[in-house]
């Protein structure tokens, strides 16, 4: 995310309220325990309030999205060719094609020329033909991602970005 060389600084202590200095003079780290009996926070101030900064994303470097959604669509990719192997497996497993072969044997009733599902589902046809795929949606969604950015630093330009509101909670 880029702030387009601004950063947001508080006027408050990094701990929020409670942080700062002791009543002994000494520093305070933020979330370390009090003391017994020190004082705590002074009446009427809240311990637990949040700080919110206001950022705008004002350009998306097209390198570092190309970059991102090549991985991501890397792993989509072999993340589907896995899924298409293992219920691939879990339908001959239960005997899926056989009963499809079964099933069109007895309505064809061919018997020079037997029908086999196997020469149109087999494990390796249908596992290159997801790779395939697989390569092909790597492709695309890296050329569309890295399109996307180059739009949105266009329309950044002209609208001004997105604006976010980041709460420390």
């Amino acid at each position: 995310m880029s702030t387009a060389g601004q950063t947001s600084t508080s006027s408050r202590p990094q701990g929020g309220p409670g942080a700062g200095v002791t009543s002994s003079g000494q520093a305070s780290r933020p979330g370390a325990p009090r003391p017994a009996g020190a004082p705590g926070p002074g009446p009427g101030i809240s311990s637990a309030r949040a700080r919110r900064v206001k950022l705008t994303v004002s350009r998306v470097d097209p390198w570092s999205a190309m970059k991102m959604s090549f991985l991501i669509s890397v792993a989509l990719g072999i993340a589907g060719v896995v899924m298409v192997a293992v219920l691939w497996m879990i339908l001959s497993g239960m005997g899926v094609f056989s009963e499809v072969n079964r099933l069109v044997g007895t309505i064809i009733s061919d018997s020079q020329n037997p029908f086999d599902i196997m020469d149109f589902l087999g494990f390796g046809r249908v596992l290159s033909l997801s790779i395939v795929i697989g390569v092909i949606d790597v492709i695309l969604l890296t050329a569309l991602s890295t399109l996307g950015a180059f739009l949105y630093n266009i329309c950044s330009a002209l609208v001004g970005g997105l604006q976010l509101t980041l709460t420390d909670d």
